[in-house]
């Protein structure tokens, strides 16, 4: 129990405490989340992605069995949800939903920011990795699941491949491979901008949350929170193994599959109109109820 408590105040509730700084400052001081968001989508993780990868070492061997025990995870959550809405009844429409919760976790301004304070600066470039591969599989299975029951899934693909920051990861490469220099008024600059993604993802996804209002609780949203925090680190775990993953690799990707729900997630189930308020609701859910599931996860890897 001591270890339990010492891994929450250490690891989680530094990232817990920017959380509610923006939930409590948001609405008070009228932040807008949507331009925040933007921000950070469009420079700030841009430039943290060409910050890691311009220095990164990673074998091609290592990087193609981690992208597939992660997509094999992803892949496993998404099918579970499936199976389990089907089972209790659900139609295509909540379905979909179910699917969409389990294609996206919140791997990005959660899952970094943890794994840094758990694993150290060596592990980014692994979860940072992982946080590339499961964006793209997140975005091309949410738009899909979102898009189910109706038409319109041909534009998934051009837009993973649009995300600015795996737009970035091309230079970032380049750089690295070909031993480009970087001039030094740039790499300041990048470092800088790199420096505030974290900070300024997770006050922007307390502001966010704040916007959700008070949630719902049903059965639908507990069983969905449920397997978003209890499938993915349990597949992580058995499939470590196999693929043969140890160190920081293993650790990095056990944790971003124990995730909660991301917002991106209600963002896709807003556009295209699938059940609004329980995906949100989950996302909301699935965030508070991961303080106590990735205190356990945390302990084990």
């Amino acid at each position: 129990m001591l270890q339990l408590f010492a891994i929450f105040v250490n690891v989680l509730t530094p990232v817990f405490t920017l959380l509610l700084i923006g939930y409590v400052a948001g609405p008070r001081l009228q932040v807008d989340a949507r331009s925040l968001s933007k921000v950070a989508y469009y420079i700030l993780a841009p430039a943290f992605i060409f910050d890691i990868f311009r220095d990164a070492s990673m074998d091609v061997l290592l990087a193609t069995r981690m992208a597939l025990f992660i997509l094999l995870v992803a892949g496993g959550c998404v099918i579970i949800c499936i199976g389990v809405a089907r089972l209790l009844g659900h139609r295509a429409e909540m379905t979909a939903a179910f699917a969409l919760v389990g294609a996206f976790g919140n791997v990005g301004n959660f899952g970094l920011p943890i794994i840094q304070f758990k694993l150290g600066e060596a592990a980014l470039v692994p979860a940072s990795f992982y946080f590339l591969v499961l964006s793209v599989f997140g975005f091309l299975v949410g738009v899909m699941a979102a898009t189910w029951h109706r038409d319109g899934n041909s534009g998934a693909l051009l837009s993973v491949l649009k995300t600015p920051a795996l737009v970035a990861v091309v230079p970032a490469i380049l750089a690295n491979n070909l031993a480009l220099p970087v001039p030094l008024f740039a790499e300041r600059a990048i470092g800088l901008l790199a420096d505030a993604m974290i900070p300024i993802m997770l006050l922007t996804l307390g502001v966010q949350l704040a916007a959700m209002g008070r949630p719902r609780l049903n059965r639908d949203v507990l069983v969905a929170s449920s397997i978003r925090l209890v499938v993915g680190p349990a597949l992580g775990l058995g499939l470590a193994v196999p693929f043969g993953l140890t160190g920081v690799e293993r650790g990095a990707g056990i944790l971003q599959a124990s995730m909660p729900a991301a917002i991106l997630a209600s963002l896709i189930a807003l556009e295209h109109d699938l059940l609004p308020d329980f995906v949100t609701t989950t996302v909301l859910v699935s965030t508070l109820a991961s303080a106590v599931t990735l205190t356990v996860v945390l302990a084990m890897v």
